[in-house]
């Protein structure tokens, strides 16, 4: 069995808790050890529970959640998605150094999409401890024939490579497609929304290209226009254009085009 994500929610209205907790409850990996109801609270229960994870909500009477991470221990602080209903605190959501937010009233599809972050990094962060581990074992070894050396150094380099999530949640009006990432061919932005296009069916969903980039392996899946990624393993056929563009030629035949500021690094890409 996976180990549980240990999750708190914290929120001042009861209804905006109780309802995180039932959406939370439809992942079978999260597992909510405690809902507080202001800043303070959130603080001692982190002491407590050193949970991986918190839902904070932006506004809150005393402690604002902007407060709260301030006041944070610098060692064992979990994962941090803030909750606002004002999406002008986006960017200083960020800046303060969370993994991510959502907008009231909660989106499923956003925050499916918001916990495959949370995966992604609480991975990452697994990775790097067991290398850490590892380079202390290493030093302790380091002139004795008790293990190899290059042998041990190579499953550093190894487990150290980052991690990517392998499935995609697409909301649909009915219910929600987990479509697996290696089926992707390309994605293109459409206003406020990405058009995944994926073994001939396009899925739409509300999502920006920085939010994909993050969740998506740059060795096989690179921006090619301001608007547009693709799968390079789906590139047949690389075609310039004028003024240093190109057109990139897909296995199903279709026709995207390769911006040149874009250009240096999937070719780069391709050669490999």
């Amino acid at each position: 069995m996976a180990e549980k994500i240990r999750t708190i929610v914290v929120d001042d209205e009861e209804l905006a808790r109780r309802g995180m907790e039932l959406r939370l409850q439809a992942h079978s990996d999260i597992e909510v050890v405690a809902q507080c109801v202001n800043g303070r609270e959130a603080l001692e229960v982190i002491g407590q529970e050193q949970p991986d994870l918190m839902f904070l909500d932006v506004q809150m009477p005393g402690l604002s959640g902007f407060q709260v991470l301030s006041r944070l221990p610098q060692e064992g602080a979990p994962l941090i998605v803030f909750v606002t209903a004002f999406d002008r605190y986006a960017l200083d959501a960020f800046e303060a150094q969370a993994l991510d937010y959502l907008l009231k009233p909660v989106d499923e599809e956003r925050l499916s999409q918001s916990l495959d972050r949370v995966r992604t990094q609480l991975r990452q962060k697994s990775l790097v401890a067991c290398h850490e581990q590892m380079l202390k074992l290493l030093a302790r070894v380091e002139g004795t024939h008790h293990l190899d050396r290059q042998d041990l150094v190579a499953q550093l380099r190894q487990i150290s490579e980052p991690r990517y999530a392998s499935v995609l949640p697409i909301r649909t009006d009915t219910d929600t497609i987990r479509l697996q990432i290696a089926d992707i061919d390309w994605i293109d932005a459409a206003g406020d929304y990405m058009c995944v296009h994926a073994q001939g069916s396009t899925y739409v969903l509300r999502e920006t290209m920085k939010a994909l980039e993050s969740v998506l392996d740059p060795n096989r899946f690179q921006r090619v226009h301001r608007s547009t990624i693709v799968n390079v393993d789906r590139v047949k056929r690389l075609r310039p254009h004028m003024n240093g563009e190109y057109y990139l030629t897909l296995e199903g035949g279709q026709e995207l085009k390769l911006s040149r500021s874009y250009r240096d690094r999937v070719e780069q890409l391709l050669n490999s």
